[in-house]
């Protein structure tokens, strides 16, 4: 008899763990088959490929310009879903691009005539976009100066930064600053560098200094600092740069 009750309890666990076997089976079943309106397949974004960064042409880097009503071009990027493709042109009065004189969107050639003040220096640039909003980095950046009236000397080009990136990390208690310069005329430069850790840096450092570098040394641990150069060309011209910052480790 008491075998007879096992057997039959034991026949009940079978059977009720062969229906929840089928149910799960019923309920995920699909579960290894792709949902056709997942984000995953559907998603254009996700799928769409960026454009080429464009190669700016002209006008070229570090060129004097004698007209101020100039034709700025570069070479078209390309798109490998065959995106129709668009561009934006951004014209500026420093490296950083924090003062745009110009910025034109939209653009369907890669060419565009602006007239831009005499007696200036200009920084430019251009990124293209294809029809799904998918934005390439902006190209490198080029420098022009537009020539004055019975100008005989004109400014340097403001320095531009290279070592250390703006806002990163260094380990120790000094480190190499490095930055580049030009001058349109071909003048020699030297160069002021001011440091410290108020954001707008009075300390000056070194001066007159004739190599686009400067070992910057004593530094505090875990501290921000705030650096510049001014750029200078022996004949009364100078163009102060913008300010950099780097943190200590």
């Amino acid at each position: 008899m008491m075998k007879e009750t096992i057997k039959g309890i034991t026949m009940k666990k079978f059977l009720f763990i062969t229906l929840i076997t089928i149910f799960i089976t019923a309920c995920g079943g699909g579960g290894d088959t792709p949902n056709p309106d997942s984000d995953s397949d559907s998603d254009p974004v996700n799928n769409n490929n960026v454009p080429t960064i464009p190669v700016l042409a002209a006008p070229t880097n570090n060129l004097l310009c004698i007209d101020n009503n100039l034709e700025f071009s570069w070479s078209a990027s390309t798109d490998a879903d065959n995106d129709a493709i668009k561009y934006t042109i951004e014209v500026s009065l420093d490296t950083e691009f924090t003062q745009i004189t110009h910025s034109v969107n939209n653009l369907t050639t890669t060419n565009r005539t602006i007239l831009l003040e005499r007696d200036l220096a200009y920084y430019w640039r251009v990124k293209a976009s294809d029809s799904k909003n998918a934005s390439s980095d902006f190209s490198s950046v080029f420098q022009l100066y537009t020539e004055g009236f019975g100008e005989e000397n004109h400014l340097p080009f403001a320095p531009s930064l290279l070592k250390p990136e703006m806002g990163g990390t260094v380990q120790g208690t000094s480190t190499s600053l490095m930055w580049g310069a030009t001058d349109v005329d071909g003048d020699s430069l030297t160069f002021d560098v001011y440091l410290g850790t108020d954001p707008d840096p009075s300390t000056l450092v070194v001066s007159d200094h004739p190599s686009k570098d400067y070992v910057a040394s004593s530094l505090t641990a875990t501290t921000t600092y705030y650096w510049k150069v001014v750029a200078k060309d022996g004949k009364g011209g100078i163009t102060i740069g913008q300010v950099w910052s780097f943190t200590t480790n």
